[in-house]
């Protein structure tokens, strides 16, 4: 009788197991969309990260590091699926070099800032930087990280770029730019105005927006990626970026948008 009963109870054991395989493989599956983006965007981009999972059900997985950076590790076969620039450079780029699957496409403006832990006043800021009293100025990169480049425009446009070139420091992307500001390692350093409108931040920071006019407009552009193997959550994160209540997101972090 015992066997009986075993036997009896077996369609329904294996009907369980089948069940069971399918939602935990289809767990396995459903792979988070992995977005390259820029370190400006690493306070924004877990508010968006949020908003757009809520909506959707689709997860995301940000790659944090400066534009450069992550268009290097793409020309080497990084399995992204969106890319999320500083710039419309990079972006463009890869484009050229049939890495995209559509041209780029404006999602923000940037804000430069230069900010400090004290409070060393910034209506002069040119000539305050030239004093003895500030002995390390952080800036990004460059060669690889726009805002970075934006603040050398800044210093060249003031024509004091030679003056300081034993005062300063160069993060590799924008959040060691941050590190260097908030730990105090440099007095004064140039930045994304995220860093001041992010609630994590919970360093006091002196600040003011540099004239746009000191450098290039600051365009970030976005882009979806030939190697993506899930290119409709893809185009539903794009879009998504250009929707109103991701433009509000964006505006509370000192961004620009159209």
């Amino acid at each position: 009788m015992r066997n009986t009963s075993i036997k009896q109870h077996q369609p329904g054991r294996i009907l369980f197991v089948l069940i069971f395989g399918l939602l935990f493989s289809s767990s396995i599956f459903a792979q988070a969309l992995k977005v390259a983006a820029a370190a400006n965007l690493q306070p924004v981009i877990k508010v968006l990260q949020k908003d757009f999972t809520q909506k959707t059900g689709i997860s995301i997985e940000p790659i944090i590091g400066a534009s450069g950076n992550l268009v290097a590790q793409m020309h080497n076969g990084a399995p992204f699926d969106v890319f999320l620039s500083a710039d419309m450079s990079f972006p463009k780029k890869l484009y050229d070099d049939g890495l995209t699957l559509n041209a780029p496409v404006v999602y923000a403006f940037g804000s430069l800032i230069i900010c400090s832990t004290q409070d060393l006043g910034f209506e002069n800021w040119e000539r305050m930087l030239l004093t003895a009293r500030i002995k390390k100025v952080a800036i990004g990169n460059p060669a690889i990280a726009p805002y970075g480049l934006a603040a050398q425009e800044a210093l060249e446009h003031k024509g004091i770029i030679t003056d300081m070139k034993n005062k300063l420091v160069y993060g590799e992307n924008i959040s060691q730019v941050n590190t260097y500001i908030t730990t105090g390692v440099v007095e004064v350093g140039f930045t994304t105005q995220s860093l001041v409108r992010d609630p994590a931040n919970k360093t006091k920071i002196y600040w003011q927006v540099i004239d746009p006019k000191l450098y290039s407009p600051i365009e970030q552009g976005m882009v979806v990626l030939k190697s993506t193997t899930n290119k409709a959550n893809a185009d539903k994160f794009i879009k998504y970026l250009q929707s109103a209540d991701a433009k509000k997101i964006f505006m509370e972090y000192g961004y620009h948008v159209q």
